[in-house]
C-alpha cells in the first residue's frame, strides 16, 4: 500500500467493511457495535498487528480497538483533516553565521512514525528538521536540500557517488560546512566512502543520523544535528567525520573520523565507536574540543575530488565450515576484488586457499582483515597466515572491514592491474590505517 493509502493499515475483511462505508482516515465515524456507539475519528493502525480491529480516537484523546465481529453499521458522521505533521515555521536566521548545508538521504534522523508497520518511514525533509531544531539558527545561516530519500541499506556506490558529486559542488560554491543526514545502518560505509572521494577538503563534511526518530520523546536526532551543524560552521579542521551520541546523555557528542568508525549497537544512543582510533573530537558544553593530532585544517589547499566507485568488490565473512564453492561463485559473478573478513590475527581455513591461490592467479585481488572489532592483522605468526600470503592475499593490518571494502571498491574503479590495486590499497589515504600501521604496510608492500 502507498504512503497516500486512504485507509492506511487497513486489510482483510474489515478494510472491505470500511469500504462498504465509504470512510477514511481521518474522517469522523460513528460506529455501532452490539448495544455500544463509539464516536471519533478513524485512525492508522499497524499494518501487522491483529487485523480484526478499527481503531477510533474519542473525544477525550483516547484510542479504541473495536472487535469488527461486533460492528453493525459505520456511519461518516463528517470528513475531517487527516493526520499530518505540519512543522513550526523556520525560526530566522542571524547574521554573519557560517554558511552550512544540510543534504538529506533519508534515515531515521529524517522519519517519522509509520502507522502502517509501527515502524519508521522517511517523511521530514531537511527543511523540517531545520524548523523543528530552532537552535540551529543561532550555530550557522542554513540551507537544506533532499538528494533522496532512501533507507541506508538500499545504498550502493552509486549513491556514494551522487554524495560526494553534490558536496563537491556546495564546496566548490563556497559553504563552510556541509551536513549529510543519513541512516545509520550503512553511514560508517558512506562516510568511508567520501573519505577517499573528497581528500583533504577544504570545509568539514560531518554525516549525521538518529537511532530514534525526531517524533519520540527519547529522539537524538536533535542534539546530533546541532552538533553536526557545529562541526560543519566553526570547527578548525576539515575532516570527513560522523557526529553521534559519545554515550547514553545528551552532553556529549562524539566526532568520529570516516574511516574509522562502526555502528556496535542496534538501538543505543551511543552506537557509534571509532575502532583503532580515538574520535577526533567532541562537542560538549557549547563548544568542540579536539582529541587528536594532524588533522586536515579547514581552508586546506590541497583538496582532491576522486570521485568513482566499482561494483565488483565484495566483502566476505570467513566462517567454519565455509565451502571455496563460495569464493569461486563470487568471482564467477564478475567481482574483481574480495575484502576476506578472516578469524583473529587473519586467518581462513587452509582448504580455502587452493581456491584463493586461483583467483590471485587470474588477476582477482583478496585482502585481508579480521572478523575481530579491534587489533591488527598479522599473518605471519602461524602457518595458515603464511600460506595464505604465499597465495598472494594482502593484509590489510587495522583497517576496519567496511571501510577496506568502500576502499577496495574506489581502488577498482580506477587501477589498470592487481599490482596497482594492491598499491593503492596498501596507500595510507584519508587515515584508514594509523601511524603504528606502517611498519607492517611497508612490508606487506614490499616485493
Amino acid at each position: 500500500m502507498s504512503d497516500q493509502d486512504v485507509l492506511q493499515g487497513y486489510s482483510g475483511e474489515v478494510r472491505v467493511l470500511l469500504e462498504r462505508a465509504g470512510v477514511e482516515v481521518g474522517d469522523e465515524v460513528e460506529i455501532q457495535a452490539g448495544d455500544e456507539v463509539y464516536r471519533g475519528i478513524l485512525m492508522s493502525r499497524y499494518e501487522l498487528a491483529d487485523p480484526g480491529y478499527i481503531v477510533v480516537k474519542l473525544p477525550n484523546g483516547y484510542n479504541v480497538g473495536i472487535s469488527a465481529s461486533r460492528v453493525t453499521s459505520i456511519r461518516r458522521v463528517a470528513p475531517a483533516a487527516k493526520p499530518r505533521f505540519i512543522p513550526p515555521p523556520r525560526p530566522p536566521q542571524k547574521p554573519g553565521l557560517p554558511k552550512v548545508v544540510i543534504v538529506s538521504t533519508g534515515g531515521t534522523i529524517a522519519s517519522r512514525i509509520d502507522y502502517r508497520t509501527g515502524g519508521v518511514r522517511a517523511a521530514l525533509t531537511a527543511e523540517d528538521l531545520l524548523s523543528i531544531v530552532p537552535e540551529l539558527a543561532e550555530i550557522a545561516d542554513l540551507d537544506a536540500r533532499i538528494l533522496f530519500s532512501i533507507y541506508s541499506e538500499d545504498m550502493t556506490p552509486d549513491h556514494w557517488n551522487m554524495m560526494a558529486a553534490e558536496a563537491d559542488k556546495l564546496i566548490r560554491g563556497g559553504v563552510e560546512g556541509v551536513v549529510i543526514a543519513h541512516g545509520t545502518d550503512t553511514m560508517g560505509y558512506s562516510a568511508a566512502a567520501l573519505s577517499f572521494a573528497l581528500q583533504k577538503p577544504p570545509v568539514p563534511v560531518v554525516f549525521v543520523g538518529a537511532q530514534r526518530s525526531s517524533d519520540r520523546p527519547s529522539s537524538d536526532a536533535a542534539t546530533n544535528l546541532i552538533a553536526a551543524v557545529m562541526v560543519a560552521g566553526h570547527a578548525p579542521f576539515a575532516e570527513v567525520c560522523v557526529s553521534m551520541h559519545a554515550w547514553h546523555s545528551d552532553t556529549v557528542m562524539a566526532i568520529h573520523r570516516g574511516t574509522r568508525v562502526r555502528k556496535l549497537h542496534t538501538s543505543s544512543r551511543n552506537a557509534f565507536k571509532s575502532v583503532n582510533s580515538e574520535p577526533i573530537a567532541y562537542v560538549s558544553g557549547g563548544e568542540i574540543k579536539i582529541n587528536a593530532r594532524n588533522l586536515n585544517p579547514r581552508g586546506s589547499g590541497d583538496y582532491r575530488f576522486e570521485p568513482g566507485f566499482s561494483k565488483d568488490a565484495a566483502l566476505i565473512k570467513f566462517y567454519p565450515g565455509m565451502p571455496p564453492e563460495i569464493l569461486e561463485a563470487v568471482h564467477d559473478l564478475g567481482i574483481r576484488g574480495i575484502i576476506l573478513e578472516g578469524t583473529g590475527l587473519g586467518h581462513v581455513a587452509n582448504k580455502l586457499i587452493p581456491t584463493i591461490r586461483r583467483l590471485v592467479d587470474e588477476g582477482a585481488f583478496i585482502g585481508m582483515t579480521s572478523q575481530c572489532i579491534f587489533g591488527r592483522i598479522n599473518m605471519r605468526v602461524y602457518d595458515t597466515g603464511r600460506y595464505l600470503l604465499k597465495a598472494g592475499v594482502v593484509p590489510l593490518d587495522d583497517m576496519l572491514s567496511e571501510t577496506a571494502y568502500v576502499k577496495l571498491s574506489w581502488c577498482l574503479a580506477r587501477a589498470r592491474d592487481l599490482e596497482e590495486v594492491k598499491r593503492l590499497m596498501l596507500t595510507p589515504i584519508a587515515g584508514e590505517l594509523g601511524e603504528r600501521s606502517m611498519p607492517s604496510i611497508r612490508e606487506a608492500a614490499a616485493p
